[in-house]
């Protein structure tokens, strides 16, 4: 199974792709993670995306698609693969399209995660670390006993600067300019399942293994 996940930030994607990668036996791959690992290991195109991420610019498309056709040509994704992070935009789809044809390949479902922006700024902005220790609450799903205080160290809690409203909104409206119209575009393809992602993790779970019965 080739799977894309898609979903704003906060929409859960990072739980229900460890989920996915678990019951199908097939990796996870984020884009960022590989684009860092293609870095380290100093591979053709990481030297060439490694020149643009230390002079602060984006990585262009046909090098982060380069590094993700080399990824998904190594051994672990001879039964599928979850792409997580990429495409971003209509035109990456397009060129991953091409580049999945050339391989042999193709995307058999396009999960879009869906949640309200209601929610999702919820989620997003309830984020607080322990200055001290590092230790990751939320004040609405997992808050300290004491407010504002670190239950392990008892040090001040803070929100971190992406985590404010305004950061998050931001974010938000970028994902909608150029992330949503993905959304459309795999309906079109006919790939398209989308999950309810403000229900409770475990009925999201349930509710993907049913959706993706059909492409096993």
């Amino acid at each position: 199974m080739n799977l894309i996940l898609l979903g704003a930030p906060g929409a859960g994607k990072g739980t229900q792709a460890k989920f996915i990668a678990e019951k199908y036996d097939i990796p996870h791959i984020s884009t960022g993670d590989m684009l860092r690992s293609a870095v380290i290991n100093e591979t053709e195109l990481g030297i060439k995306a490694k020149e643009y991420m230390d002079g602060g610019e984006l990585v262009p498309d046909e090098v982060v698609v380069g590094i993700v056709k080399e990824r998904l040509l190594e051994k672990d994704c001879e039964k599928g693969f979850i792409l997580d992070g990429f495409p971003r935009t209509v035109v990456q789809a397009n060129v991953l399209k091409e580049a999945l044809a050339q391989a042999e390949k193709r995307v058999d479902v396009a999960l879009n995660i869906e949640v309200s922006e209601e929610e999702l700024v919820k989620r997003l902005t309830g984020r607080r670390s322990c200055k001290n220790c590092g230790k990751i609450y939320h004040v609405f799903f997992t808050p300290p006993k004491s407010k504002g205080l670190c239950d392990v160290c008892g040090k001040e809690l803070y929100q971190r600067d992406d985590d404010t409203v305004e950061t998050v909104k931001n974010r938000l409206k970028v994902y909608r300019d150029q992330t949503a119209p993905l959304i459309g575009y795999y309906r079109n393809k006919g790939t398209l399942k989308t999950v309810d992602g403000k229900k409770s993790v475990a009925d999201v779970e349930r509710s993907v293994i049913l959706l993706l019965k059909d492409v096993e």
